[in-house]
């Protein structure tokens, strides 16, 4: 330890160089060394920031609404703004660092995201909230790809897998911590807290990067790709309206089918410009590799089911099993430390195997996992019901993690930004999907079945009326006081069944793209040919 500190104040002092030139003249750092862990430091804090954000929020949202006298719409968007800012940012934010330099634009995303994490915490009402959740969003937009490309610059080919692996592990170790860490926050020192938690975090960030990570860019860029922005910005901002909005103001509704419209034409607009524009947002050629387009789609399938996971599961411990939030987030435990610690050994072993077999075996066993917790019922076991599924789960996405983030970004080194803000952009819209697709189909089956069992019920015709015209709260569905305790056990135990009926299709539905992802990788992805 005291080694450590003399080679950290040595490099800050006295300035000495951090990187070496490699045979290629690229400058690579061992993964090793003191400046490849504070290199790996600098951008694990950052980007665990972004994605402890993307979950943590979850937990506070009753509080929240409730200190704000929020509507359901408003803390809707409170979550989804975020989501929607990196989906459609992060392709941008990848290009700008490749032409302003990596480190630069890294710099000003921890920035933006440390103070708009402040005044999310200092917010008043639930307008300021939305507007600094949007800052955060595209604070982290800048990070994320920036954290992988800046990863990907630094270390040799050979270790990146461990390096990814250590960067995913711990990073989406502390995003999976979200439920439980905002539990303990929101029920110790408020909702505020799970915003100004950020700032120390950040300001640590900011130093690292500073005096450890080192400059690159592409030097072949010259101008960015604004209509490409503007026209991907455009279609993922109305399709994630059309499809959080379409519930709520019914999928036959104008502006709903008008966004959807509108979504898909400005995408077909926006795949017709980057084949033409000299430096596209996107440069489609990287995609002529298998091995990139594989991964990208494996992740949106991948990424889709690890979101619906996460949500609908925490979902049905607090609605359904009755667990307080502080619990329901320790449940996910298992998977945490799972993904934090295997990510890494996993990433190294896909340095010497090869990432085709992880990459298949991986989102089989998190397949598997799946379809273990389809078979929970109401009032289970954790145990038994839940703990094996989770181990799988969590057994699977360390094993694909770093194999497949490795395999997004196998293009040249200056075009590391832009690959990297494609991978994470398909992430990002996987999560979008997971939460406002696979939530319309969820609240569709809960619907479905809540009003057969309702009709179905000894409950008179006013009765049944009361809870029918709140089934869009899913199990948040309030029994009115007038109900005789027989009439509030026979609406709870219909409203049970239909949860638990929507959770099993939400979890099937995540199994099978799963395994969609370990299918791709089957059809796609190859081993890179041995040095002799």
């Amino acid at each position: 330890m005291i080694q450590l500190f003399r080679k950290v104040y040595i490099s800050v002092y006295r300035e000495r160089p951090l990187f070496c030139k490699s045979k290629n003249n690229m400058n690579y750092v061992s993964i090793k060394s003191t400046e490849g862990k504070l290199i790996l430091a600098a951008t694990i804090l950052a980007s665990g920031m972004a994605f402890l954000d993307g979950s943590v929020v979850t937990i506070a949202i009753p509080v929240i609404q409730s200190t704000l006298h929020a509507t359901l719409d408003s803390m809707q968007w409170v979550v989804n703004i975020y989501t929607l800012m990196l989906a459609a940012l992060i392709l941008i934010s990848g290009s700008l660092g490749d032409k302003l330099g990596r480190k630069r634009v890294f710099l000003y995303g921890i920035g933006l995201f440390a103070l708009s994490s402040l005044l999310c915490g200092l917010s008043q009402t639930i307008g300021q909230l939305i507007a600094a959740r949007t800052l955060q969003g595209i604070g982290g937009a800048l990070m994320i790809p920036g954290s992988l490309s800046i990863i990907n610059t630094s270390f040799e080919e050979k270790v990146r897998g461990s390096a990814i692996g250590l960067w995913s592990g711990f990073a989406g170790g502390v995003a999976a911590l979200g439920p439980f860490l905002g539990g303990w926050l929101v029920q110790t020192l408020g909702w505020s807290s799970i915003f100004f938690i950020n700032v120390p975090l950040g300001i640590l960030a900011l130093f690292l990067t500073l005096r450890f990570v080192p400059e690159t860019k592409n030097p072949d860029t010259h101008r960015l790709d604004f209509l490409g922005t503007a026209l991907i910005f455009i279609s993922l901002l109305t399709i994630s309206y059309s499809l959080i909005e379409g519930p709520i103001l019914g999928w036959n509704n104008s502006i709903v089918i008008g966004g959807l419209a509108l979504g898909i034409v400005t995408f077909f607009a926006f795949a017709v410009t980057e084949m033409k524009v000299k430096e596209p947002l996107v440069p489609l050629h990287i995609f002529s590799s298998k091995l990139v387009t594989g991964a990208n789609i494996a992740t949106l399938f991948l990424y889709f089911a690890l979101n619906g996971v996460i949500f609908f599961f925490v979902l049905n411990l607090e609605q359904l099993q009755q667990y307080p939030p502080l619990f329901a987030g320790l449940s996910l435990l298992p998977t945490i430390l799972l993904i934090t610690f295997l990510s890494g050994p996993a990433g190294g072993l896909s340095d010497k195997i090869g990432p085709r077999l992880p990459m298949i075996v991986g989102p089989l066993i998190v397949s598997v996992g799946m379809v273990l917790l389809t078979l929970a019922g109401n009032h289970v076991n954790y145990f038994i019901s839940f703990f094996p599924g989770l181990v799988l789960f969590g057994i699977g996405m360390a094993t694909v993690i770093a194999p497949l983030t490795k395999s997004a970004l196998a293009v040249e080194h200056k075009f590391s930004g832009a690959a990297s803000g494609v991978n994470n952009a398909v992430a990002r819209v996987a999560a979008l999907l997971a939460v406002a697709l696979l939530g319309a189909i969820v609240l569709f089956l809960f619907s479905s079945q809540l009003t057969k069992n309702i009709v179905a019920s000894s409950l008179s015709t006013f009765e049944k009326q009361q809870i029918l015209s709140q089934k869009n709260k899913l199990g948040a569905i309030e029994l009115p006081s007038s109900f005789s305790d027989m009439k509030k056990a026979i609406a709870k135990e219909n409203i049970d069944d239909a949860l638990l009926y929507s959770f099993r299709s939400a979890m099937g539905i995540g199994a099978f793209l799963a395994f969609l992802s370990a299918i791709t990788s089957f059809l796609t992805i190859t081993n890179p040919p041995k040095k002799s």
